[in-house]
């Protein structure tokens, strides 16, 4: 299961329509999980602006990275060139760049799971975990 910036902000907000279903998908993966380093700085970024504690949030990024069963990917120059390649691509969707990034990574790992509420994923062919309006 991929771990997206949504899914991971439904996780840490007790007030987050998705947090129970969140914590209880995290809590009970048998897998590995993924994630990536674009993701963690979207969540920094996302949590600051929604005015989280910048020690918690903080604090949370690094457990997430210190979590022998979260395996956080480190983009690169090589997995940043393919991200852009498709959304060079993808030009009539509003994907983000770290969406691209999270893309590339569900298709070389053969994951379709993602703990996210974003329905990009979907458009991409892949199971989004969490449900919103959005």
């Amino acid at each position: 299961m991929l771990l997206d910036t949504s899914g991971l902000l439904c996780y840490l907000h007790q007030n987050e329509p998705q947090h129970l279903e969140a914590v209880k998908l995290l809590n009970s993966a048998s897998n590995k999980t993924l994630t990536h380093s674009y993701v963690l700085a979207e969540l920094i970024a996302l949590a600051l602006i929604r005015r989280f504690p910048r020690s918690a949030v903080l604090t949370f990024v690094l457990d997430l990275l210190d979590n022998p069963d979260i395996e956080t990917v480190w983009v690169n120059e090589q997995l940043h060139r393919e991200a852009m390649k498709l959304l060079i691509d993808r030009q009539d969707k509003t994907y983000s760049l770290c969406d691209a990034v999270s893309f590339v990574l569900m298709r070389q790992r053969k994951m379709t799971n993602a703990l996210t509420t974003d329905r990009h994923f979907e458009q991409e062919g892949f199971v989004r975990l969490l449900r919103s309006d959005t």
